[in-house]
């Protein structure tokens, strides 16, 4: 039962492709198709282009750390990218929602997938579930799934990096 294809999904397949951008348009489509995307539609050459300008946007969202500030990059890309929720079986695998029009190309619909996955995200789970990794010297972005909404770090090695690095800075 899906019940909301368009949070966590959605959030961590940005993130995936902000912390690692698709160097070929069969690359972008193979990651979405693995994400769970259905592609009846066609996909083209400036697809790839439009959809790392659009990773860009959407890590924006991500750095900003004000709320307000934060809600207001969101609600821009909710007006350019959102139409009003429509019922669908596109894929014959059950009804859901969509938050854009029909026949869109693949970044608009990604536009769309990433803006309403992030609003239902940052305000079913919190504001602050957006981030970048804490270690120094890594800029992944992570979207906090976690049960406690503690997430500081993109992994595990990340974490236990800047751990060991703490623990060898006191002794």
């Amino acid at each position: 039962m899906h019940l909301n294809p368009y949070g966590e999904y959605a959030v961590t397949l940005a993130a995936d492709l902000a912390n690692r951008h698709p160097e070929t348009l069969t690359e972008l489509v193979q990651r979405c198709v693995d994400a769970g995307i259905v592609l009846d539609f066609p996909v083209s050459e400036k697809d790839l282009d439009e959809t790392i300008a659009l990773l860009a946007e959407w890590s924006a969202i991500v750095d900003v750390t004000d709320n307000d500030a934060r809600a207001k990059l969101v609600n821009v890309m909710l007006e350019q990218a959102s139409a009003y929720p429509r019922m669908t079986d596109h894929a014959g695998d059950g009804w859901h929602l969509h938050y854009r029009d029909p026949h869109q190309s693949l970044a608009e619909v990604l536009k769309a997938l990433f803006s309403v996955g992030t609003a239902l995200h940052l305000v079913g789970r919190g504001m602050h579930r957006l981030g970048r990794c804490a270690l120094e010297e890594c800029v992944n972005i992570f979207a906090d799934v976690s049960r406690n909404g503690n997430q500081r770090y993109c992994s595990p090695a990340c974490a236990n990096r800047d751990a060991v690095r703490r623990h060898r800075a006191r002794g």
